[in-house]
């Protein structure tokens, strides 16, 4: 994909294996560089599952974030699971939270610092005692997550 797509990547279209999503600030510009990313498409033989395909949408779920005309925000029905999770009792349990919260880490300032006390918990040799400290970067994490700031949207 990146190959078809060299020249657009970043300036008119973003490309993550498979899915790509093209932006415009107008809806002239979006028609535009719509009608150029499918030219390519047809120019290369590039088929498209017209079922997975959403065109001129405000906002939509784009590998897992919710992007929007604000920008680059998680995804409420994700965070909203994490969020009612109670604090792990096993070395797999925090593995699959900190699996699960890191996804959204670039929304979290200081995210290594925070999970450091339960990341310490994963170290080999390392008995199982989820301390208070653990019990405050849990809960950190979670209050962080669900009031997660929106991240600029691209130019």
């Amino acid at each position: 994909m990146l190959a078809i797509f060299h020249d657009m990547v970043e300036k008119t279209m973003e490309v993550f294996m498979d899915d790509f999503s093209v932006f415009g600030n107008s809806f002239g510009k979006y028609l535009s560089r719509l009608e150029k990313m499918l030219q390519r498409c047809k120019d290369t033989n590039l088929s498209l599952n017209w079922k997975n395909s959403h065109f001129m949408v405000k906002e939509g779920i784009v590998l897992g974030h919710k992007i929007s005309k604000n920008g680059i925000e998680v995804d409420k029905a994700k965070i909203d699971v994490i969020a009612k999770l109670p604090h792990p009792t096993t070395v797999k349990g925090i593995r699959s939270f900190l699996g699960h919260a890191s996804f959204y880490r670039r929304f979290i300032q200081d995210f290594s610092k925070i999970s450091r006390p339960m990341t310490h918990l994963l170290e080999k040799n390392t008995p199982f005692v989820f301390s208070e400290d653990c019990i405050q970067a849990f809960q950190t994490l979670k209050k962080k997550l669900t009031e997660a700031p929106i991240l600029s949207a691209p130019n």
